[in-house]
């Protein structure tokens, strides 16, 4: 299967995605995981999909024009519609996970009729906990830790804090030993300049409901144990809507694409 990469020059980031696959057009994003993390679950779903994935700004190969700019859910929104305009495209149907998740929710209420579903898998809403101001303040605690004492040092207390178990592999950032540079640079990204950002969003609720978008909530069916699945919770209740059941935990898009897709394809075909 032919994927073809691209380079998108916009005023502060030059912009990397990849396309690959043909059918309608499916966005697949996350943040901080760059398009080679969902590379087969891509692959997977490019039999009857163009889909396209991406470096998000400041990621991997989306090199920043200030490279000290911080990352928020609304730029990476203006991104992924700034993808589309390239395309040609008027609309697409939207998967994010995570903080790509976040970054959908954004691109649903700036956007609206880019849309045609959105897949939220799993959003860190921290807003929407009723212990926001705890997690908040741990949050504040990851990022003093990580400029005080390095990534590692805030990778194990982010993942306590999420409620992953080491080794997880659902994490969205890698452990930081033994890594590539560039998953390190990643990491520290995270860190400095986007996990504040996008644990502290607040969907617009009204937008979200208004349409024309359809929005789904994604939650892993192994997730009971994570943060992400009080939040994204808490984001269906507030939506009226029912959650859709997605194989695995927060990463099951990596350990076990083929099933994954299928479950995405279905949840897309309802719409």
């Amino acid at each position: 299967m032919t994927t073809t990469t691209h380079f998108l020059e916009l005023p502060d980031v030059r912009l990397r995605y990849e396309v690959r696959g043909s059918g309608p057009l499916l966005i697949v994003t996350g943040a901080p995981m760059a398009a080679g993390d969902f590379a087969p679950l891509a692959d997977a779903l490019a039999g009857d999909h163009t889909v396209v994935t991406h470096d998000p700004r400041g990621i991997s190969g989306s090199v920043l024009a200030d490279p000290t700019q911080d990352s928020t859910p609304e730029l990476r929104a203006d991104d992924l519609a700034a993808v589309l305009d390239a395309l040609g495209a008027e609309s697409a149907d939207v998967f994010g996970s995570s903080g790509g998740a976040v970054t959908g929710l954004a691109l649903v209420a700036r956007h609206p009729r880019r849309v045609r579903t959105l897949v939220a898998h799993e959003p860190p809403l921290l807003e929407l906990l009723p212990d926001a101001a705890e997690q908040r303040a741990q949050v504040d605690d990851m990022i003093e830790t990580f400029h005080r004492d390095g990534l590692g040092a805030a990778f194990a207390k982010f993942m306590g804090s999420a409620g992953f178990d080491e080794g997880d592999g659902g994490a969205p950032v890698a452990p930081p030993t033994e890594v590539p540079d560039q998953v390190v640079a990643d990491g520290a990204r995270f860190f400095a300049h986007e996990l504040r950002g996008t644990t502290r969003y607040v969907p617009d609720v009204a937008a979200l409901k208004a349409g024309p978008a359809r929005v789904v909530v994604g939650i892993g069916a192994e997730s009971g144990h994570l943060s992400t699945y009080r939040t994204s919770v808490a984001l269906a209740e507030l939506l009226g809507t029912a959650t859709a059941e997605f194989p695995g935990d927060h990463g099951g898009f990596m350990g076990n694409p083929e099933e994954f897709a299928d479950v995405l394809r279905k949840v897309l075909a309802e719409g």
